[in-house]
């Protein structure tokens, strides 16, 4: 495709979004920004989180796991299944009873200001970082497809990337994000099942003679218990699975505010396991792409594209869609797929953080009534700008500097864990002042602790298996500097 079509392409995308977001958002007031006035519907929202919870990553990435280790990562969505169960029937319940507008405003009901300041600083930690790390390999990718092409630099790449964002979602807020991640999703899926479709037809196969090829059987190994210091290891895949959707899901912000604009809990409820039923579907419809990508490159005789000497098994997607003469069609539904996993989950961060930051942070919701729209789109032009600095910061560092960054910020979820089971499980109360010292030492001695060296844990991996142990230190700390407390029933 030339440059020329995949600008109109990214165009007529973005000028759907903006029709929503002018539909959804005619009401711009706070409630509706930070609710949706909790009139969402429930199988709307459910169908939306699916792409809310894929990025422009996982697109390219979950299909390129196949070359590593087949279809383990499998074992770890059963894992996210058992996961959404538990926010289904604890955290959700917990959410609509206190009628929360951020979800750390619970550790400020349990602890106090100090602890609600500490829950609510990690989560803006983790999705700045994670949501600019997304934003800038998408970036790179729309950066070398297209915009390096006609001389546009980097730089204003993202700017106009993250401009984009702010148009459709700075009146609508979260009402808008509802909507237009349902667009996503579909646009995302159709993608997939397009690519499969056309390559399948291309093999002269059916959908079901590739399911039951002896070329799938070899790379569809779904469960691995045979060396437990393998990352693929079913126990650390599968266990990993269920902390990191309790974390990363049920204690982020972003993915809760999104149930928190059903109607009631019931509605929520049938949300959530609505979506995590269809995301064990689509991650299973996601590994099946990339053993037909890895067939099809072995049969028609293509190479794993390399950069920098180093193969890179997520970009045979892109390299197949793109250049390897498979029709307009395909590349189409590429970029349009693409496009619609990368904004799904950044624009519904520009959102929960500027939530997160207006209600946790500036207590907007005490100001006077007509201080707190302009405060709102106030933060949310700074956060638009913030991602716009951090994307472009994340280009000029080394790229092993940026990895560690990113990992580093996905351990601040394990504070988060901790807390919100010491508050659940326990009934104590803590020295608030010491919560964020805590939390601190916790991220730190997990940090540390995947950098041990062989001597000490041998050939032992480290997986998600880290993120629950972070919690557990968090935990124990917390026991530490808490005292009986008989009196609460949060």
């Amino acid at each position: 495709m030339s440059p020329t079509s995949i600008i109109l392409l990214i165009a007529a995308y973005f000028v759907i979004l903006i029709l929503i977001s002018y539909l959804t958002g005619k009401d711009d007031s706070n409630a509706v920004f930070f609710k949706a006035k909790k009139q969402s519907p429930w199988y709307i929202v459910a169908f939306g989180m699916i792409g809310a919870s894929l990025s422009g990553v996982t697109f390219i990435s979950v299909p390129g796991m196949i070359g590593g280790q087949q279809f383990a990562y499998m074992q770890g969505v059963f894992g996210f299944f058992i996961g959404y169960l538990f926010i289904l029937f604890i955290l959700l319940p917990i959410y609509y009873r206190l009628n929360v507008t951020s979800i750390y405003q619970y550790l400020e009901q349990r602890f106090g200001k100090v602890s609600y300041k500490t829950g609510a600083f990690f989560f803006l930690l983790s999705r700045v970082t994670g949501a600019s790390f997304r934003l800038f390999l998408v970036a790179l990718a729309m950066q070398y497809i297209v915009f390096e092409q006609i001389g546009i630099p980097f730089w204003a790449t993202v700017v106009i990337s993250i401009l984009l964002i702010w148009v459709y979602t700075f009146r609508g807020g979260i009402k808008t994000i509802v909507w237009t991640d349902t667009l996503q999703t579909l646009a995302m899926l159709t993608a997939v099942g397009v690519a499969i479709y056309l390559i399948n037809q291309k093999l002269d196969w059916s959908y079901m003679e590739f399911i039951n090829s002896n070329e799938f059987t070899e790379k569809g190994q779904i469960f691995f218990f045979d060396d437990p210091n393998s990352t693929t290891y079913f126990w650390k895949y599968f266990i990993g699975g269920v902390f990191i959707t309790i974390a990363m899901t049920g204690l982020d912000q972003d993915m809760m505010q999104k149930n928190l604009t059903c109607k009631n809990q019931n509605d929520a409820q049938k949300n959530m396991f609505t979506m995590a039923t269809l995301l064990v579907i689509v991650n299973f419809v996601f590994l099946s792409l990339g053993a037909l990508l890895f067939i099809y490159a072995e049969k028609i005789g293509i190479e794993i594209p390399t950069v920098d000497g180093r193969t890179r098994t997520d970009l045979l997607f892109p390299e197949i869609a793109m250049n390897q003469g498979l029709g307009k069609p395909l590349a189409i539904v590429f970029i349009i797929g693409l496009i619609a996993a990368a904004y799904s989950s950044a624009d519904s961060a520009l959102t929960s953080l500027t939530t997160s930051f207006s209600v946790d942070f500036l207590n907007i919701e005490k100001k006077p009534k007509e201080d707190q729209k302009p405060l709102r789109k106030k933060v949310h032009v700074a956060v638009s700008i913030l991602l716009i600095f951090v994307v472009i910061l994340f280009n000029s560092l080394d790229g092993n500097v940026v990895g560690n960054l990113f990992k580093f910020a996905t351990f601040t979820y394990g504070p988060l864990l901790g807390l919100f089971a010491f508050g659940i499980l326990t009934k104590r109360s803590i020295k608030d002042n010491y919560a964020w010292i805590v939390a601190l030492v916790a991220l730190l001695i997990s940090f540390g602790i995947t950098y041990l060296p062989e001597s000490v844990i041998g050939k032992y991996q480290f997986h998600w298996e880290i993120l629950p142990l972070n919690g557990l230190i968090t935990f124990i700390g917390l026991l530490l500097i808490s005292k009986k407390n008989l009196n609460t029933d949060l």
